[in-house]
């Protein structure tokens, strides 16, 4: 399974510079002028997690594959976006493919680096870009849910679900709240909700880019942005694409220490993931062995055989079981033998929740 966040902004708060590092590219130009980058560059970046390094060792793994999460460096907004102004179509065409945005805010003052608006104010920026998506998604149900309500009346059964949960989000958006506070009544307004592909519904990270010496306690300005996305119930995250910048430019056994001595306990790329994850409800289950030790994102309440899937579509198909090791237990009993003399190694079936760090060895036949 892929997932893909979307990282915007306006132009000139560092969006670029943060993809290149995040990544650990420079497939994207960052440079001091608008609209720098016409078409979404994609990268994707090795989730670290230390238990993915333990779990190998043990097993004596010859390769160690990590999961991976998707970032997409989208154009820079600008007002007047939802009617095409700057790149606006083509910046909204974007946005409805990623599965979250990564909303990045300048939280630093340089008089060097120009600001579109002669001004650094994080939250006016949010405002922004949170009212042009917000008009777009207005501009399509303003359109779809009379025509479905008309449906409706005459009987219409899907016409009606559609009036249903999208009126819902029609309201909402009128009243100046995203469409993310709708509530669905059942599976079928779920998928209609989600084939609707609305702007404002997706999940929001808010990323503060400050300068070096703020990168370990943020500022007065990143303190406002954490504000807002508590009172949103969004997530938000501090880092200093200066120092992600330079330290892609590390060899790997420098960079903890060059951390250490900005008083960080590790980088923004790992900040980014973690609340990234946190925002998508995401989680991590592993397989292990002598050939190689790997690591799997699924949605947290998956099942066993819909985590067996994002293996192998067969793997779901032909579920007969799964051989599992909670993570404690595989590092704690010195892997899968010590588990299963411990009496520790569980059979588990089709109705099994699978737990963040399982190690998981699957059954199946088709």
């Amino acid at each position: 399974m892929g997932f893909r966040c979307g990282i915007v902004g306006l132009p000139n708060v560092g969006k670029s510079t943060l993809f290149n590092a995040l990544t650990e590219t420079q497939a994207a130009q960052a440079a001091n002028y608008p609209f720098c980058t016409i078409e979404p560059n994609v990268g994707q970046v090795a989730v670290p997690d230390a238990r993915l390094d333990k779990i190998a060792a043990i097993a004596k793994s010859a390769k160690v594959i990590p999961t991976q999460l998707g970032f997409v460096d989208i154009a820079g907004l600008v007002k007047g976006a939802s009617a095409g102004e700057g790149l606006g179509n083509q910046f909204l065409g974007n946005i409805r493919e990623v599965d979250a945005i990564v909303h990045v805010l300048r939280c630093f003052e340089d008089d060097d680096i120009q600001h579109v608006s002669n001004r650094v104010d994080p939250i006016a920026d949010a405002e922004v870009v949170e009212t042009e998506l917000m008009l777009a998604d207005l501009e399509s149900l303003e359109k779809r849910v009379p025509a479905a309500q008309k449906k409706a009346i005459a009987g219409d059964k899907d016409a009606k679900v559609l009036a249903s949960v999208l009126g819902q989000a029609l309201d909402l958006l009128r009243d100046g709240k995203p469409a993310r506070l709708t509530e669905p009544n059942g599976d079928d307004e779920e998928r209609v909700f989600a084939q609707a592909q609305l702007l404002t519904a997706k999940p929001v990270l808010y990323v503060c880019n400050v300068a070096e010496e703020d990168a370990a306690d943020g500022n007065a300005l990143s303190a406002k942005v954490f504000e807002k996305a508590e009172a949103e119930g969004a997530q938000a995250v501090v880092v200093s694409a200066a120092i992600e910048s330079e330290l892609v430019e590390m060899p790997l056994e420098d960079r903890a220490e060059y951390l250490t001595e900005l008083g960080l306990e590790e980088s923004g790329l790992s900040r980014v993931i973690r609340a990234g994850y946190k925002l998508l409800g995401l989680q991590t289950f592993f397989t292990a062995g002598p050939k190689e030790s790997r690591a799997w994102t699924f949605p947290a309440g998956a099942k066993a055989p819909q985590a067996a899937g994002e293996i192998h579509t067969d793997f779901e198909r032909g579920f007969i079981r799964a051989e599992t090791i909670a993570y404690d237990d595989y590092i704690s009993l010195g892997g899968e033998n010590g588990a299963k003399e411990a009496g520790k190694l569980r059979q588990e079936g089709k109705d099994y929740d699978v737990q963040d760090g399982d190690v998981m060895l699957f059954k199946f036949n088709v």
